[in-house]
């Protein structure tokens, strides 16, 4: 069902294309079948997504085929990762584009320097810490819920969320958290304290959180103590990520209001 959907939605592409390239408005090919119906169905719906993501005919409707064809068949694409994001921001929001390159050229600055710092450790990942107190608990695996005290800040020192200021540890799943966070905590004895030094691709990425002041592909820094690992929840009482999500979301808004 899936692969006869994904096939149809090339053909209604296709057929754009065709009507791009001759000009033809299709007006004389009514549906016949249940299928036709279908099929006019969803190049109605693609054709009105695009439109209401800024897609008119200045596009190379061609190539926007090509990429959809390409992207469902599994094929070589010409680029993705990284420079899909980039190309698509760079003509969306230009000015978020712009942001992220001056964020990343800091980064880049940032980072280069830190790595010669005595105590300063890179990952393969590009997560950079140092330790600050060496503790002798357990590990805290990536599926461990764990209670920890933090300070985060942003590069030039400003800071944007701190548990301490709110006076309660923070409690949560290792997995559930930004990437640099499941990493970086990952490598800490309960006990320690660690300073992470945290690329924007491992914390918030391009989107950034705009209400606690994190640019997109912002760097972050965060001192953090790994206070504890807590007990495995009883099957069906496990987190509910959406709540914890807000949760987050709201401590960072309070943080933000300066309450």
């Amino acid at each position: 069902m899936k692969k006869q959907t994904l096939s149809i939605m090339v053909l209604a592409i296709m057929a754009i294309m065709t009507a791009c390239k001759s000009k033809n408005d299709f007006s004389g090919n009514t549906p016949k079948k249940g299928i036709d119906s279908v099929s006019y169905a969803i190049g109605v719906q693609i054709g009105e997504d695009l439109k209401r993501n800024g897609i008119d005919s200045s596009f190379n409707v061609e190539v926007l085929a090509r990429g959809i064809y390409e992207a469902i068949n599994n094929k070589k694409l010409l680029f993705g990762g990284d420079t899909l994001t980039d190309v698509l921001m760079k003509h969306f929001n230009p000015q978020m584009f712009a942001m992220v390159e001056e964020n990343n050229k800091k980064a880049k600055k940032f980072f280069e320097e830190n790595a010669k710092k005595p105590g300063v450790k890179t990952t393969a990942s590009g997560l950079q810490y140092e330790v600050i107190t060496e503790g002798t608990g357990p590990k805290p695996k990536a599926t461990d819920v764990v209670k920890v005290d933090y300070v985060g800040t942003l590069l030039d020192g400003k800071e944007f969320d701190s548990s301490i200021k709110r006076g309660e540890a923070a409690t949560f799943p290792l997995n559930g958290v930004i990437p640099g966070w499941t990493e970086g905590l990952q490598l800490m004895n309960v006990g320690s304290k660690y300073k992470l030094y945290v690329p924007g691709k491992l914390a918030y990425g391009p989107q950034g959180q705009q209400q606690a002041g994190i640019g997109p592909n912002e760097t972050l820094v965060f001192e953090v103590e790994l206070k504890g690992i807590e007990p495995p929840q009883a099957a069906g009482q496990g987190p509910d990520n959406a709540a914890l999500q807000k949760m987050m979301e709201e401590a960072l808004q309070k943080q933000a209001a300066g309450k």
